[in-house]
């Protein structure tokens, strides 16, 4: 039975890249912004990972990694943060709030499945 990754961003194009590359090996689940996903995670879905872009409208990634992490339910879901942001500050920031990887955009997917896999099986 195959892992569901459930994937913010609100780029559509991204949110297609990512299904369609991902789609062979996991149920892909995606919204544009937080607030969406964590409407969806209250219905009682838990994915097996996320993949969360930053900046999104309503509810930014920031925001959303923050309600994830202290969550009694959620916070133990993997997480990889996406963005074009390279600031070391912001990586650190993410990481520290409990992110278990952080990739900048523009990113090479195959990478980004590899990571992806090694937090979920983990």
């Amino acid at each position: 039975m195959k892992k569901t990754v459930l994937i913010l961003d609100d780029k559509h194009e991204i949110r297609n890249l990512l299904n369609m590359y991902l789609s062979k090996d996991y149920n892909v689940v995606a919204f544009p912004n937080g607030l969406e996903a964590i409407n969806w995670l209250q219905e009682g879905n838990i994915p097996d990972g996320i993949i969360s872009d930053i900046n999104m409208p309503e509810v930014d990634g920031r925001e959303f990694l923050g309600m994830i992490k202290t969550s009694g339910a959620f916070k133990t879901i993997p997480i990889i943060m996406l963005s074009s942001i390279q600031n070391s500050d912001e990586r650190i920031k993410l990481l520290d709030m409990g992110a278990n990887d952080y990739m900048i955009k523009p990113f090479n997917p195959a990478e980004l499945k590899v990571r992806l896999a090694k937090i979920i099986n983990n």
